[in-house]
């Protein structure tokens, strides 16, 4: 057995939002053509803030003491608690820095503001003193149990976690299904923005012959992946002119893992080692999860997706169980 290499370098680099800033939401309805209501339900899901941005750096703190810095990216926004959180990551010997997207877009400047997370991911490699390893954490997963290097890198080379999977096209039962659609003349929906599909024109431009379907977990980078591949490939500039998200555009953390692929440096983990919450409307059955991961030791990361959708029974035992980890 192969011994992994645990002296490398390793950042984490989190894009973070706060939707319930006014000037934000003022920004983003000066560009958007349809104007977004913030005070309706569908657009709370998505923007709304409970503080899950604290939760995802203390996790990272606490269970990953590995990490050197972790680059906070932002447009011109920081949490109310930074200062602390700050002062807490350093008893610790890790740099917590803000990240404008004035800095990452730096000659790019004319695709600022950015409200498309599929742009703003493809210039995080342009962080200033960013190592050459570094893990893409999503605001709302956290790491629940103590980690290592070697649970995002193995000999330098990034794990990746996902299912295998066939490209759209190639799929006999989804040709089966369009061939239906087609007999009864109605069409699917073009131009749909899903992640599935982001993650498929990811690997195309790797020219895979199959994707990884990627899990809701952190993901680990190789920067100079990312360099090459774009010193010889003309298409950053095409990928981040959208503000908005665009069907055709790719994600640079999907981008990464399928150049690993091709090159065959990286090492495959098909368990997810997640708990994945989307819903909460059974305090019962969160109990049941959050207990399931305490038991299963194997698992170490967990997304609260939509938190703030939680009743409040069900979101004060959430943070509750969540202190208590990290007590």
């Amino acid at each position: 057995m192969v011994k992994p290499v645990v002296n490398t370098e390793v950042d984490a680099v989190i894009t973070w939002v706060d939707g319930n800033d006014k000037n934000w939401q003022e920004k983003i309805n000066t560009y958007s053509e349809t104007k977004i209501n913030f005070s309706s339900e569908k657009h709370l899901k998505r923007y709304n803030s409970i503080g899950e941005i604290d939760i995802a750096i203390k996790s990272i703190i606490e269970f990953a003491p590995f990490v050197k810095n972790i680059f906070l990216v932002t447009d011109n926004q920081s949490p109310d608690s930074f200062n602390t959180l700050k002062k807490n990551a350093l008893s610790k010997n890790i740099n917590l820095e803000l990240i404008d997207h004035k800095v990452i877009f730096k000659g790019y400047e004319e695709y600022l503001p950015c409200f498309n997370s599929c742009s703003i991911g493809s210039m995080l490699f342009k962080i200033p003193n960013l190592s050459e390893h570094f893990i893409i954490f999503n605001d709302d997963t956290f790491l629940m149990r103590e980690t290592s290097v070697s649970d995002f890198f193995i000999n330098e080379q990034p794990i990746i976690r996902g299912q295998w999977q066939e490209f759209n096209e190639n799929r006999k039962l989804r040709k089966a299904y369009h061939k239906i659609l087609s007999l009864l003349g109605k069409t699917e929906k073009k131009g749909k923005t899903s992640f599935k599909k982001f993650q498929q024109n990811s690997a195309k431009l790797a020219k895979t012959d199959k994707y990884i379907r990627r899990f809701h977990t952190p993901v680990c980078l190789r920067k100079s992946t990312l360099q090459n591949f774009f010193e010889n490939n003309d298409i950053l500039k095409n990928n981040i002119k959208h503000r908005f998200r665009n069907a055709n555009q790719f994600i640079v953390s999907s981008l990464s893992e399928h150049l690993e692929i091709k090159k065959n440096t990286f090492h495959y983990r098909n368990n997810s080692q997640l708990t994945y919450f989307r819903s909460y409307k059974k305090l019962w059955l969160t109990r049941v999860k959050l207990n399931r991961f305490e038991k299963n030791k194997s698992k170490l990361f967990i997304t609260f997706q939509s938190l703030d959708m939680a009743d409040e029974n069900t979101l004060q035992y959430i943070l509750n169980w969540i202190k208590k980890q990290m007590d």
